[in-house]
């Protein structure tokens, strides 16, 4: 990352991060093998996460007014549960690969520094997310129960649920921040034609069952949530 020392006066896991961000340094990726190796690894991430980012958007965009959007908030944050998963299981399978030697994945080179602490943040605090609004659901009226009261202040589902999504908020920022651009470089045409990266197809089947299955999932959450969609005003 030759490019960060031109930031002078910033620590270097910052400068390696804005440069990062701004596409002016990438890692390179090698291809290999029929899935493509790290080239089709850093596709299917890159896919996944624009996937999640229009959902996403989607999901904030009903907190506007989420008494009367409820419902479309429960789908929607129900869907992008297994795209999370594949994007989690597609960053941990970099992870793995890149710490236990294999030499095209160690050849292309980890995240920098604050990237690979924030990326474990990231996964936790989705699945905390998700989990806690899963949790909400099948609790129905007793999710404004108290489960614990440490010194005195009362916690309950939907607080937790809200905790984690104020934690999930403040790295998702910065996760998108730091990483849109790349991901868009990484589809970009120019760069996709230059250099074919095989898989393709089984990196689309990949995250069309991901979306598919959330849809199925959705549907029937959505189908169980009527304690929610119906009561929501009395809370």
């Amino acid at each position: 990352m030759d490019s960060a020392h031109r930031l002078g006066g910033w620590p270097k896991p910052v400068t390696e991060v804005v440069v990062t961000a701004g596409g002016r340094a990438h890692r390179d990726d090698p291809v290999r093998g029929e899935t493509g190796g790290p080239a089709g690894n850093a596709k299917l991430t890159a896919w996944t996460g624009l996937a999640l980012l229009g959902l996403l958007a989607v999901e904030g965009a009903m907190l506007v007014s989420i008494g009367q959007l409820l419902g479309v908030h429960i789908f929607v944050g129900v869907l992008v549960l297994p795209p999370v998963l594949l994007k989690s299981a597609t960053t941990g399978w970099r992870f793995v690969r890149y710490y236990t030697g294999d030499r095209d994945y160690v050849r292309a080179g980890p995240p920098p520094l604050v990237l690979r602490v924030l990326g474990p943040l990231v996964i936790v605090t989705s699945l905390a997310v998700l989990g806690t609004g899963l949790a909400l659901i099948a609790m129905g009226a007793d999710s404004f129960r108290s489960l614990a009261a440490p010194a005195g202040v009362q916690v309950t589902m939907a607080t937790l649920h809200k905790a984690s999504f104020i934690a999930w908020f403040v790295v998702m920022t910065l996760h998108v921040l730091a990483r849109t651009v790349p991901a868009l470089r990484i589809l970009s045409v120019g760069r996709s034609a230059s250099v074919r990266v095989p898989g393709g197809r089984w990196r689309l089947v990949a995250l069309a069952v991901a979306l598919a299955a959330g849809l199925i999932v959705g549907a029937l959450v959505l189908d169980a949530s009527s304690w929610w969609t119906t009561s929501w005003h009395h809370e």
